[in-house]
């Protein structure tokens, strides 16, 4: 089931995606889903698909990327914040900030919170996710490269594309993730090549702190990162729900 929310006569509502169609819903569908009314596309606009307290992010999670830099394998996640004010939907513009010497995507697989969740098990991760969906992790690399921490090179304004939607069923084995920029294909591996595993990450992240419903948390980029330029267009598809692009505008 696809989920994402929508603006109807003035309003914001969650809604359900079908083939031809968009149901709204009642309530957030969190706790479970109550259909409101039928529409069709045309009839309303789409939004991101979450409105999340926090975005957390893990860094450093694919073996392949730690190989193309050259890194150790960490021995417990790296995990980092982009604000809330950094998401765009899909077919958004990516605005390139001025100052900023190079600007790189990074595809990734990133789920959505159902419930609340504090110090929870690996055991119990599947109750506390609504869904899944595509994230481009955009970073100020010549930033990231220069400052001690990622905050200012990952948190500009419009550096957190997400979407389509949110797919609530998704078989995870060997799950691929793929980037194409101006159509070519840039990354291309599988979770299977994680150095934590989704539920590893959320037990860890929630160790830490609380997670709210509607909160994402994102799980790291594969190899094959590199440089966006104004026009250019970034996709990233992942099987099972479908691709997210977006295009670099100046600023």
């Amino acid at each position: 089931m696809k989920i994402t929310r929508v603006f109807y006569e003035n309003r914001e509502y969650w809604a359900k995606i079908e083939e031809s169609s968009v149901t709204l819903l009642k309530d957030p569908p969190f706790d479970k889903i109550n259909p409101l009314k039928d529409l069709s596309f045309t009839d309303v606009k789409l939004l991101i698909p979450t409105e999340p307290q926090k975005i957390v992010l893990a860094g450093l999670n694919y073996r392949d990327h730690a190989r193309e830099l050259d890194m150790k394998i960490p021995d417990e996640p790296i995990i980092f914040l982009k604000p809330p004010s950094s998401l765009i939907k899909d077919g958004d513009s990516i605005v390139y900030p001025k100052g900023v010497k190079r600007l790189d995507y990074e595809a990734e697989l990133a789920v959505v919170i159902r419930r609340e969740a504090k110090d929870i098990k690996e055991s119990e991760v599947a109750d506390y996710i609504l869904g899944y969906s595509c994230l481009n992790d955009v970073t100020a690399r010549d930033i990231q490269s220069r400052d001690i921490q990622w905050s200012r090179a990952k948190s500009f304004d419009s550096f957190a594309p997400f979407g389509p939607w949110i797919e609530t069923d998704l078989e995870l084995d060997n799950l691929r993730v793929k980037s194409y920029l101006n159509s070519e294909l840039k990354q291309d591996s599988s979770i299977s090549n994680f150095i934590f595993s989704l539920p590893e990450l959320l037990a860890f992240i929630s160790s830490i702190m609380t997670l709210k419903p509607g909160d994402i948390v994102s799980t790291g980029t594969p190899s094959g990162v590199g440089s966006m330029e104004v026009g250019d267009k970034v996709s990233v598809e992942i099987d099972g729900i479908g691709v997210l692009s977006n295009t670099v505008i100046s600023c």
